[in-house]
């Protein structure tokens, strides 16, 4: 990219770009998901040929030359592939996935300005191995075609247009023309609306004006349009257009196309451009299957893309405004004073209300107070908002990662995707990705059989890899469960012994749950050689060191033989969250109110010692206790203010729960968590830090992390921090 491009140009390029390349991304999904139950949709082909023209131009105009340069290649390829010049086959497919992977690393290394000359490598081999693919020798243009059409409809038709004609026909489908009046007004949603109504039956070829219309303020169309279907079939379908359908007549015999005049004034543009602002996205579909296939058929009916000629102006069609994550970052930085500024307001409130000569004063302030906390709430709640993605982006980039990785290992895997529409920070979809994709890949090498294994104890030859994300309370649920061989706990035991990680003694101390969550510690690994895409102990450590970052905590089930479930329990956001404010000793903590059940007192005649622990019993449940004074070193309080009964808090995450004991609840109160720098940055146990109204500071507790140190029998935590060399 060139050098005197300013960083604000540079990053909205990146941002621009970024968002092409995922929609090339997801309709190469939906392409090869198509492609496995029938012939490929030109619609997607064109589609994806547009998203690289578009992005060529990008390139062009902020002269990106790798990018642009890989773009007028891949160009080329899917020209010859939507013209009907060369076919759709797996490995075509895979290049194609492996340009969307090229383009997200050329945008990386230009964004880092590292790592160029490894990419520039893999782009020259990527270039030279796609222009030795070729393309077989176009279909002739003087080849007949059998009916009768007219001069000017044929002298509009674009090259990709005029291969649609051919191949309808070729494949044996009618032609129609159908005449309907628009009124111009509302003529691109009509389009679209006839759009959606005939795609099932058939493919619209092209239209143009045929010059008259009911009044100066409609226009009447002529559409050409190729069906397999009846006239009736497609009167019925169409029969609220108020439109004239008619199946044109064959030719008896044809030496070539009619002679061609000049065209006369046409709707049509050029295909590039055709309804790239209007079109609405399409979803990928819930279920994806991820194998390598036979063969591509050719094309069926589908729809082509119409275009509309509109109205010269200056106005932008898009109503959205592309800004910097790190923008509201600051915006909610400035929240965080202004709930700073609340509480200091607050307390004056409190402290004028004692003195009955001031009253009125007192009631003034407190109006204000309540409007000012009122639309503070508001303003809070609208960013966060703004801030929220869902989790459907993150999904559509694992998608492409389990097809890669499947057909690495040579499995044949469906992907069940449900819940995309969860949203979550966008910095917490972001973080996300690396653990999930760790989860796919382990998913894929460890759990999923080889077909004939799946087959010999009764299993679908095809494994299952589900996705599902769905919100609970404030807390955002992603579970990765598999239908394979689920997980030995025996030689994850016997894994960590080897490894040194774990002794004979404690490893008998260990629980179900414990013995499963060796996964997660370094270097543990129940392969004894490393594969393609996991076994070198690595991959899970990450996960979980990166979900108790952003302050959530994963969970492990498996059964032998029939499949493993990690669940991740998450916050929405981590931006600005509501925090219970308690006290130890002579400090004050703020505990996340998304984790706090309950607070409530407990008389020490209800606590028992199991095993060493402190265990008390709630409404018939067993709740471990965990005493915050002793787990942070720091004095007893002299004089408890509960005497004979202990102040806990009840928090929970995902399934593990424990009361934390405190000295006093000093309230709730709304704070932004900063991070720990320093010799503090280390220190476990802490998510972050808050500043409090009075000038003071307050740690926030990293309640997942302390939940899991309370209720391991053998502190994996601590074990967990060892290098990893």
């Amino acid at each position: 990219m060139g050098n005197e491009l300013g960083d604000k140009a540079r990053e909205e390029f990146l941002s621009e770009a970024q968002e092409i390349i995922d929609r090339l991304s997801r309709d190469l999904l939906l392409l090869d998901a198509t492609t496995r139950v029938g012939p490929p949709d030109p619609d997607l082909i064109n589609g994806v040929f547009r998203g690289v023209h578009t992005l060529k131009g990008l390139c062009g105009l902020f002269n990106a030359m790798r990018l642009s340069a890989l773009s007028h290649e891949l160009e080329n390829t899917l020209d010859d592939l939507r013209l009907g010049r060369t076919q759709l086959s797996p490995d075509l497919l895979d290049q194609l996935f492996r340009a969307v992977e090229l383009y997200n690393r050329l945008l990386a290394s230009s964004k880092e300005g590292a790592g160029l000359d490894e990419v520039d490598e893999e782009l020259e081999s990527f270039i030279r191995e796609l222009r030795r693919r070729g393309a077989p020798a176009s279909v002739s243009a003087s080849q007949s075609i059998a009916y009768d059409l007219d001069a000017n409809m044929l002298a509009v038709l674009t090259e990709y247009e005029e291969h649609r004609l051919r191949t309808s026909i070729e494949q044996g489908m009618r032609l129609y023309r159908v005449r309907v009046a628009f009124q111009l007004v509302t003529i691109d949603d009509q389009l679209e609306s006839l759009k959606l109504q005939i795609k099932p039956y058939g493919e619209i070829l092209t239209y143009l004006p045929t010059g008259s219309g009911a009044d100066a303020d409609s226009i009447e169309l002529e559409i050409l349009l190729a069906s397999s279907e009846s006239v009736e079939v497609l009167s019925g379908a169409l029969s609220k257009l108020n439109g004239v359908i008619e199946e044109m007549p064959r030719m008896t015999a044809t030496t070539g196309p009619p002679s061609t005049g000049a065209p006369p004034p046409s709707l049509m543009s050029d295909p590039l451009s055709m309804h790239a602002s209007v079109a609405q996205p399409t979803a990928l579909p819930a279920r994806l299957t991820l194998a390598p296939h036979p063969g591509v058929a050719k094309s069926t009916k589908t729809a082509a893309p119409l275009a509309s000629k509109r109205e010269p102006t200056l106005r932008s069609v898009a109503q959205t405004v592309r800004v910097d994550i790190q923008r509201l970052d600051h915006l909610m930085n400035l929240l965080g004073e202004l709930a700073i500024v609340r509480g200091g307001l607050e307390r004056v409130v409190d402290q004028v209300r004692a003195e009955p000569a001031l009253r009125q004063l007192t009631r003034d302030l407190g109006r204000l107070h309540h409007g000012f906390d009122r639309h503070l709430a508001a303003m809070q709640t609208a960013i966060l908002e703004v801030r929220m993605v869902p989790l459907g982006q993150v999904f559509e980039k694992l998608a492409r990662v389990a097809r890669q990785a499947s057909r690495e290992v040579r499995k044949e895997v469906n992907l069940v995707i449900t819940g995309a529409e969860t949203e979550v920070d966008k910095l917490i979809g972001e973080e996300l990705s690396d653990p999930l994709m760790h989860m796919i890949r382990n998913a894929l090498d460890h759990g999923i059989e080889d077909g004939e294994s799946r087959e010999r104890v009764g299993k679908p030859k095809a494994g299952t890899i589900a996705l599902n994300a769905y919100q609970k309370g404030n807390q955002v649920v992603v579970e990765v469960e598999d239908d394979g061989a689920g997980i030995d706990d025996r030689r994850l035991v016997q894994a960590a012994i080897d490894n040194g990680a774990l002794s004979e003694s404690e490893s008998n101390e260990l629980s179900e749950r414990d013995r499963l969550e060796l996964i997660f510690l370094p270097g543990i690994s129940t392969r004894a050689e490393a594969g393609k895409l996991s076994g070198r102990g690595v991959g899970m450590d990450v996960v979980k060191t990166n979900i108790g970052r952003l302050g959530g905590v994963v969970d492990v089930h498996s059964d032998l033989g029939i499949g493993s479930k990690f669940t991740i329990t998450l916050p929405i956001t981590l931006a600005m969250i509501s925090a219970l404010m308690v006290r130890v000793s002579d400090q004050t903590f703020a505990v996340p109110l998304a984790s706090v059940q309950e607070a409530l007192l407990i008389d020490f005649s209800e606590i028992r010692d199991v095993e060493g622990r402190e265990i008390a019993t709630v409404r018939g449940k067993s709740l471990p206790l965990c005493r915050l004074n002793e787990l942070f070193e720091l004095q007893r309080a002299q004089h408890p203010a509960n005497g004979s009964r202990l102040l806990v808090v009840v928090a929970s995450a995902a399934s593990r729960r424990c009361g934390f004991v405190v000295d006093d609840i000093e309230g709730r109160q709304d704070i932004v968590i900063k991070s720990l720098t320093g010799p503090l940055r280390s220190t476990s146990g802490f998510a972050g830090a808050t500043e409090l109204g009075d000038q003071r500071v307050a740690l926030v507790l990293d309640v997942p992390m302390l939940l899991e140190e309370a209720m391991s029998s053998v502190s994996l935590s601590k074990r967990s921090a060892r290098p990893h060399g």
